[in-house]
């Protein structure tokens, strides 16, 4: 059996019904959209009118996301700025979208956040040099996204 045979196609209302159920689970940016159109075959024709179905029943909102994915990465994963203003970027989020997004981290809770990474992280590394372990703490902080001048006045601390 031919495998073009084999594959199951889409009406775009069938279409417009499984897109709505997968923006609905979670918050999507339109590239995960796409890929998803994309994988279900439709034509590009078809993938417009569906996007713009989407965009107009408030099922796609890129703002929005760009808001969730920024608070979601931040109380969850303890992200820094960096790290997910990056991220946005990777998504195809538009700069005033991410200007957006970064609102949402309260500075105060982003300084809160950074100390007790740091204080969880320093406690963990097993390091008798004092210049290593700062170096490796520093590291680590950096790694999660934090920027270097709040890092490095963290560690001085340590």
């Amino acid at each position: 059996m031919n495998t073009l045979q084999s594959q199951k196609t889409y009406t775009v209302d069938e279409a417009k019904r499984i897109l709505e159920r997968f923006c609905a689970y979670r918050e999507r940016c339109h590239k995960e959209v796409e890929e998803k159109l994309r994988s279900l075959k439709m034509i590009p024709e078809a993938q417009e009118l569906i996007l713009m179905h989407l965009m107009e029943h408030n099922f796609l909102n890129e703002e929005r996301f760009a808001k969730a994915f920024a608070r979601g990465k931040f109380s969850i994963k303890k992200w820094g700025r960096i790290k997910i203003k990056r991220e946005l970027q990777i998504r195809a989020i538009s700069n005033y979208n991410i200007k957006t997004a970064m609102q949402e981290i309260d500075e105060k809770d982003y300084s809160q956040t950074l100390e007790q990474i740091a204080t969880k992280k320093a406690a963990l590394i097993k390091e008798n040099d004092p210049y290593k372990r700062r170096h490796k703490l520093a590291q680590f902080l950096i790694s999660k996204g934090y920027e270097n001048n709040l890092v490095y006045d963290v560690v001085k601390k340590f």
